[in-house]
């Protein structure tokens, strides 16, 4: 990617918007750079937060490197949410990359987009590989910004799905999901589930992306053995986890920093048995047998921000999109 040490190529929501990339792809570079994290080629430490006594706001700040690309960046959210209402959310994220090979900046990007497609596409990737071999029917708890390309992306991990549920309590939302699922599955369609427990009983995966005001709250007695249930926002209650047969991890430390809210009653959270790094490198099994019911927590690794970040960039440059800010000039 050309650029120099006096400009920055600023990519907008609407260069980033245009760029386009399909499903597979977003996750094959997904996978590609949640793999080395096995070995120590890259490096995803843990994310930093503040937020006022109040909870009105949260911040984080997320330093990684790729140690495939070469590519150090930072991510920086921020979410005012004093009224917990989604219509008056404001949430932004921005990601900055730098070319540690040649030592110079590449971008400075919104990652609005590309932080909708990381956080489903890790879920579809733990649905790949740790899902029943006989898996056929996926809920998806949530309809929110997360849970947008949720469905499309796991029927891409997983073509043999052949019923795909949705519960929501925001009907926009559930309007969102839909369309968005049928603008890339046209030929298939989401069956709304009115009744969460005989939902997730006739599932072989439960998905919670829900919001923290949610009224969902799959307990571990609903599940069918084999079942999967991966949680990354809300919709799972902490029984999911405790009565687990196996617990996976997209980050041990990362679970134990911001899972609190998964502790039992004695305030014990317990820790992973695999991590999502060393599945995808053949180092450890996803499913160790067919019937166990498998927990699998899903936070927010930057180095898929990354990867993603930086094929985006590469594809908007190809594109003509951006421009370059002679910010150092």
């Amino acid at each position: 990617m050309d650029t120099d040490d006096k400009s920055l190529r600023i990519l907008t929501r609407s260069d980033i918007e245009a760029v386009d990339i399909t499903l597979a792809e977003v996750l094959d570079v997904v996978a590609q750079a949640i793999r080395p994290l096995a070995d120590g080629t890259s490096a995803n430490p843990a994310k930093l937060s503040v937020s006022p006594p109040d909870g009105s706001s949260v911040s984080y700040a997320m330093l990684g490197r790729d140690g495939t690309r070469q590519v150090v960046a930072v991510r920086a959210s921020y979410r005012h949410d004093p009224h917990r209402d989604r219509a008056r959310l404001r949430h932004y994220t921005t990601l900055t990359l730098y070319d540690d090979a040649a030592g110079l900046p590449l971008a400075l990007m919104d990652c609005g987009r590309i932080g909708a497609l990381r956080t489903p596409a890790v879920s579809a990737l733990m649905a790949r590989t740790c899902a029943a071999p006989h898996a056929r029917t996926a809920l998806l708890i949530g309809t929110g910004t997360t849970a947008r390309m949720a469905l499309p992306l796991l029927l891409t991990a997983l073509p043999g799905l052949d019923r795909l549920l949705l519960y929501g309590t925001h009907p926009d939302g559930i309007a969102a999901v839909c369309a968005g699922f049928a603008a890339h599955f046209p030929g298939r369609t989401v069956e709304i589930a009115r009744d969460l427990r005989a939902a997730a009983e006739g599932a072989d995966i439960v998905i919670g992306t829900a919001g923290p005001t949610t009224p969902a709250a799959v307990e571990a007695g609903w599940l069918a053995p084999g079942a999967l249930a991966v949680l990354v926002g809300y919709g799972l209650a902490p029984s999911t986890l405790h009565r687990a047969d196996r617990v996976v991890a997209t980050s041990a430390a990362q679970m134990a920093h911001t899972g609190a809210d998964l502790a039992d009653a004695g305030g014990t959270l317990r820790g992973a048995d695999a991590e999502l790094a060393d599945i995808l490198a053949g180092r450890a099994p996803g499913r160790i047998r067919p019937g166990e019911r498998i927990f699998a927590y899903n936070s927010g690794l930057v180095v898929t921000d990354i990867a993603l970040g930086h094929r985006f960039a590469r594809l908007a440059l190809e594109q003509g999109l951006g421009t370059e800010v002679p910010l150092w000039k």
